[in-house]
């Protein structure tokens, strides 16, 4: 019997057992897609941590996937997509991916510079006349990388259950307020600031947000899965979202509308989607050199100190000395991280349906598969 089968077997037998519990049940439920031989023994390994993660840490349900030079090697599901109704995980899951929307968007203001459509170091207000001037210009590029000094969400910001029509509308939770420090001269990791990003991005491009981000990103990258968190209409696939109370239960996620937020945490994605996104980054089909460079230079603030985050991504220095390029998300009913070294073309992808979840396991993955990459060079 293959492992496939086996699997799907495993996730009907729980699927008709709801007595069980979920420490019982989340470690029998895998749907996944057979790895190549290559790899095998890697995924093996692979498994068994992502397996003893979740028992560990209880999370409902966790999608990984693997690629290594543009080459999907492993992809699978762990636990739930839905607890009361025991619908297992599977590969194909959209989950909310958080922060990862800000590298997405990064993209299209990418291609909007090499269109020569934005200059990303002119005041915002060439792009978004309506947002007001503060004491100090701000530019795309300082948005891009935190620097811009907006402020980020204020009390239970995240928790807003409204719906806005337009990015313009949503500016206005912010607009008025004072700049957190003169732009360029610290760091601040802030949302809004990546909303206020896709405005620019509006206004460069000549058309809203949502449907540029279709033309420019998702359509051409193949990203068919990858759509805007809308509360309302049927979203095939979607994971349920949850949260720990005070007790540390795991429980339903409070309801919100992420329509105040596409650009800074509001997309809905799967692992294989957000890998392909991630590959696209690795070669010169999608985005030149230059615009890869435009992405991944870490940025650094008035003083000439480094930010670690360059626009829209994260960039980092692994503990082998090789550079890693990732970004990670927090949203309400999710975790996300998107890591990858670009050296030996490695991209790991998890997503977990649980806010505040530990996603330390990805990073595990990784440094597995980099070393079975390095072998494989090796024996080459």
């Amino acid at each position: 019997m293959s492992i496939r089968v086996r699997s799907l077997l495993v996730a009907w037998a729980v699927v008709l057992t709801p007595q069980m519990t979920l420490a019982q049940s989340i470690d029998t439920v895998a749907a996944l897609v057979p790895a190549p031989l290559g790899y095998a023994s890697v995924v093996e390994e692979a498994r068994r941590l992502v397996i003893a993660d979740q028992a560990e840490r209880g999370y409902p349900g966790i999608a990984i996937a693997v690629s290594v030079d543009g080459e999907t090697v492993w992809s699978e599901g762990f636990g739930y997509a839905d607890l009361e109704h025991r619908v297992p995980m599977w590969p194909s899951a959209k989950f909310r991916v958080g922060s990862i929307s800000k590298s997405m968007t990064a993209a299209a203001a990418a291609t909007l510079v090499e269109a020569g459509r934005l200059d990303l170091d002119v005041p915002i207000q060439r792009y978004v006349p309506s947002f007001p001037e503060k004491a100090h210009p701000i530019t795309a590029r300082q948005l891009g990388g935190h620097l811009g000094g907006i402020r980020h969400y204020k009390g239970d910001e995240n928790l807003i259950n409204e719906q806005y029509d337009t990015v313009s509308e949503a500016l206005l939770i912010f607009a008025a307020d004072p700049l957190e420090h003169p732009p360029g001269s610290e760091f601040l990791y802030t949302s809004h600031g990546f909303n206020l990003l896709s405005a620019v991005v509006e206004g460069a491009a000549g058309e809203d947000f949502l449907t540029y981000m279709r033309h420019a990103v998702f359509r051409p990258l193949g990203m068919g899965d990858t759509v805007a968190d809308h509360v309302a209409p049927i979203i095939a696939g979607r994971t349920s979202y949850y949260v720990r109370d005070d007790a540390g239960q795991v429980v339903n996620a409070p309801w919100v509308n992420n329509s105040y937020k596409w650009a800074g945490g509001g997309f809905l994605s799967t692992t294989e989607d957000v890998l392909r996104f991630a590959n696209a980054h690795l070669g010169d089909e999608y985005l030149s050199r230059e615009a890869r460079r435009l992405l991944f230079a870490e940025q650094r603030n008035a003083a000439g100190e480094g930010t670690g985050y360059g626009l829209g991504w994260f960039v980092d220095t692994g503990d082998d000395g090789r550079r890693l390029l990732f970004h990670a998300g927090g949203s309400i009913g999710g975790t996300s991280l998107m890591i990858m070294q670009p050296e030996t073309g490695v991209v790991v992808v998890g997503l977990i349906n649980l806010s505040g979840a530990q996603n330390g396991v990805v990073r595990d993955v990784l440094r597995l598969f980099v070393g079975a990459a390095d072998m494989t060079t090796s024996e080459s």
